[in-house]
């Protein structure tokens, strides 16, 4: 009994380390292929043992996805049996048991079974079986899809909406896939597709819909083909509408320009097609339209201190409209008013320089030469001489005189003069008289060239 309990446990053993191995002895890159329709397909199968050391016996057998099995090959080392059927259209490749079909068609689709059975020579009566089953479909390459869009037309948003439908016409288990501006998209509570993605419906149409709309199609053995994009044009607004102004101090609706100064406002807003504004003015029991179009020129000397002012913006496709109300205030401003003058005359700080510093220049040079040549001075010295200088007869004017060169001052005294001689001593008062009237002479030296010899005889 012991005998007989260690051999069935050595058999258990063996069948067992068998069984682990078994998954080396053969090796099927793929279990999965995607065929093209009217192209060859290839098994393979890669054989992990040397098959000259053993027998084998195997089968390939076809399952359609109706169900129905079709025995295509059985073969052993030296035999191969095909069935009549597909003697034509099956190739098996000696010795690796790889199966080839030939000009696949939608009939080739479906589960192929390897069934294999493997005996070595150094253990007879020990049979390895081995079972793999590859999936295949066939398809056709997908040609470029085409986009609908239905109306062709541009709609109005929250008014319309718009079904997409992209077709191919070639092209098997295609898969569909929509992109607007590049950008996948997918269901939403106003996006609905079909089962397979073909239709695309977008109910209501809004402002975020605008773009350029495309189809990617695609299938097991295509890589994603691209549509013509198309250009869904939506009719909207107006929205944000908002008045801007270069001109002024803005605190919130509130606009402050300097007496004098013209102001431009700018009317804006988003709207598909463009809106048309009007400007208009409020009083306290009226209105008054002032001009139309998205700009405005106020001259801040027509208005009083403060006035309010509205901006209109009506789409005529979409019906729709938005006002934006502000108040324009006339007030000082110092940094407004000299950014003003500034744009006015860019040079005008400049030329202010140029001439408070000529004016400076010039002040400094009267004082330099007031000082260094006094009119006054230069009199008294003349009188100052003694009186037989004074005295002297009356030459030609050119003897000695080249101290008397200068600048001389005529001096008027008021009141009568008794002497035609003025002495010294009331000269030396002159400085002192304050209501006299002066007048100031400048004589020129002048040398006169000395006589020849010739002229002297």
């Amino acid at each position: 009994m012991e005998a007989t309990g260690r051999t069935a446990l050595f058999i258990c053993s063996v069948h067992f380390i068998l069984r682990e191995v078994n998954s080396d002895f053969i090796h099927i890159p793929s279990l999965v292929h995607h065929g093209i329709e009217g192209k060859s397909l290839l098994l393979s199968v890669e054989t992990r043992f040397p098959l000259d050391d053993a027998e084998i016996q195997g089968t390939w057998s076809h399952t359609r996805p109706s169900g129905t099995r079709t025995m295509l090959v059985s073969f052993t080392k030296e035999a191969t049996i095909t069935d009549m059927m597909y003697r034509n259209h099956l190739h098996f490749r000696e010795p690796n048991v790889s199966l080839l079909i030939q000009k696949l068609d939608q009939g080739d689709e479906g589960d192929y079974h390897l069934s294999l059975n493997i005996e070595f020579h150094n253990k007879t009566g020990l049979v390895i079986k081995e079972e793999r089953t590859v999936h295949v479909t066939v398809d056709v390459p997908v040609s470029t899809p085409v986009i609908e869009q239905n109306p062709p037309y541009a709609v109005v948003e929250d008014k319309a909406n718009v079904t997409w439908t992209c077709s191919v016409e070639r092209g098997t288990r295609v898969e569909f896939q929509w992109l607007r501006d590049n950008i996948t998209l997918g269901r939403s509570d106003r996006c609905h597709f079909s089962q397979d993605n073909s239709t695309f419906l977008i109910s209501p149409v809004r402002k975020e819909d605008k773009g350029i709309y495309h189809c990617v199609a695609r299938n097991p053995v295509s890589q994603g083909q691209h549509s013509i994009g198309v250009e869904l044009n939506v009719y909207y607004g107006p929205y944000n509408l908002e008045v801007n102004s270069g001109q002024g101090l803005r605190t919130g609706e509130v606009f402050t320009i300097n007496p004098g100064e013209l102001a431009f406002f700018e009317c804006q807003a988003d709207s598909n097609p463009p809106n048309s504004y009007v400007w208009i003015s409020k009083s306290r029991n009226s209105t008054q339209i002032i001009t139309e179009g998205p700009r405005l020129e106020v001259r801040s000397y027509r208005l009083a201190q403060a006035e309010e002012y509205l901006c209109r913006a009506f789409n005529n496709v979409t019906q729709k409209q938005d006002e934006a109300q502000f108040t324009l205030v006339v007030a000082s401003l110092g940094t407004g008013k000299e950014k003003h003058t500034q744009e006015g005359s860019s040079v005008s700080p400049l030329a202010a320089i140029t001439v408070c510093s000529l004016f400076i220049i010039g002040c400094m040079l009267l004082i330099f030469l007031k000082r260094t040549c006094h009119p006054k001075r230069v009199l008294m010295n003349i009188y100052n001489r003694p009186l037989s200088e004074q005295k002297r007869p009356h030459l030609s004017g050119h003897e000695d005189a080249t101290e008397d060169f200068g600048i001389y001052e005529f001096v008027s005294i008021p009141g009568k003069i008794e002497s035609a001689q003025v002495s010294c001593r009331s000269l030396s008062r002159l400085e002192s008289v304050q209501d006299m009237h002066t007048t100031i002479y400048d004589v020129i030296r002048h040398v006169p060239e000395t006589p020849s010899h010739s002229l002297l005889k």
